[in-house]
């Protein structure tokens, strides 16, 4: 099993000063495999981590002296133990004259795993857990097996979709929705209802009446304070309700009222003092939150805080398994909510050539400007410098 990096005693100690947390796990050299399936299974359901097998409880290094760990034992509990079978790295590093095996579990690409004894696991904080239904949904989602956009939204009937933008919709297709003798047929067959009959999520969010009185957190939250911090002076706080194309052309047009253009007077003309980025960035930005953002998350919204020296845009929800920060500025596109991505395509807010992160990217780096894309906790957040 090859290594990606070298490592050296140094590393092992600096892991093992800051103590077990989300990313790192001390085992005894006498782990058994179903053990060790549980903390690869927890870790690679996660963000990844490392398991320093040889080292106790209180991190003290007890050593592998006398036991069968080794790195081919690991790398078949990786193979036979969890399911999908995961590849990992280990190697065996000395620490204080005692030799432990140094276990590195990547983020998984194939989520959900499970053990061979049928266990979704999850890490959080320093211990793992059984996934709760709702966790193993977000997993199932990330793996692209299962959309969330297209489940059917509770105590919803037909009636709470607006005819008029239905019919404006169809329209562009030559199809006469108010004429169509079987509605429900056509709404099933295009993803606006479930096959019950029921709205789906796509269909309230675009279509619904009153989106927030089903999708209760299915907003924006604006927020713009005076200074760079977030306990600075808040000078405006805004909720952006409706179906998702209003929430990002009524989200842009906040924006933009509350960024400051400071101007000077040069001749005849009135000369910008500082560099504004473009409306199709922010454009591009909300409708991206929009559309990948993780649904099922309860409780979050999409949340845009505006700061004198940057804006940040917050979207509920990881990033596909097999997408990366890297591959996205290169135009790698990804559809968490297909049917969204569709609907929204249809109605030209997208062109689903992924040349929307790209052409934010290339356009702060043209001009010298900062951009941020990271992955924290249960939100992917987008930062712009000014």
């Amino acid at each position: 099993m090859q290594s990606f990096m070298q490592v050296t005693e140094s590393i092992v100690k600096q892991l093992i000063s800051q103590g077990e947390n989300n990313a790192i796990e001390f085992k005894r050299a006498d782990i058994s495999p179903d053990s060790l399936a549980k903390e690869i299974v927890a870790f690679a359901n996660s963000g990844g981590g490392v398991v320093l097998i040889g080292v106790e409880d209180d991190g003290s290094v007890s050593g592998l002296v006398g036991s069968k760990v080794d790195e081919e034992w690991v790398a078949n509990i990786a193979r036979n133990n969890v399911i999908p079978a995961l590849d990992i790295i280990a190697n065996q590093v000395q620490v204080d004259g005692k030799e432990i095996l140094y276990v590195q579990v990547p983020k998984g690409k194939d989520k959900p795993y499970q053990t061979n004894k049928y266990q979704f696991l999850v890490r959080v904080g320093s211990t793992n857990r059984v996934a709760t239904q709702l966790e193993l949904l977000r997993l199932f989602q990330q793996s692209g097996v299962f959309h969330y956009d297209s489940v059917a939204v509770e105590r919803t009937t037909i009636a709470d979709l607006n005819f008029s933008k239905l019919d404006n919709y169809f329209m562009r297709y030559g199809v006469d929705f108010s004429a169509e003798a079987d509605k429900e047929l056509l709404l099933k067959n295009t993803d606006i209802l479930s096959e019950n009959g029921t709205p789906t999520v796509a269909g309230i969010l675009v279509f619904g009446i009153n989106p927030q009185r089903f999708l209760h957190n299915a907003l924006v939250t604006f927020a713009h304070f005076q200074g760079n911090n977030i306990s600075d002076t808040l000078i405006d706080r805004q909720d952006i309700t409706g179906t998702l194309d209003q929430q990002i052309d009524t989200a842009l047009a906040v924006i933009k009222n509350n960024i400051q253009n400071p101007s000077v007077i040069e001749g005849a003309k009135t000369v910008s003092t500082r560099f504004l980025y473009p409306d199709k960035v922010f454009r591009e930005l909300l409708i991206n939150a929009c559309l990948h953002r993780n649904y099922a998350i309860h409780g979050s919204q999409i949340r845009v805080f505006l700061f004198d020296d940057r804006i940040e845009f917050h979207s509920p929800g990881k990033l596909p398994n097999t997408v990366t920060i890297e591959k996205m500025t290169r135009g790698v596109s990804y559809a968490t909510n297909p049917v969204l991505l569709k609907f929204m395509q249809n109605l030209s807010y997208i062109d689903k050539l992924g040349r929307g992160v790209p052409m934010v990217w290339q356009t702060a780096k043209q001009n010298g400007k900062e951009i941020h894309l990271e992955e924290f906790g249960d939100e992917f957040i987008v930062t712009l410098f000014f």
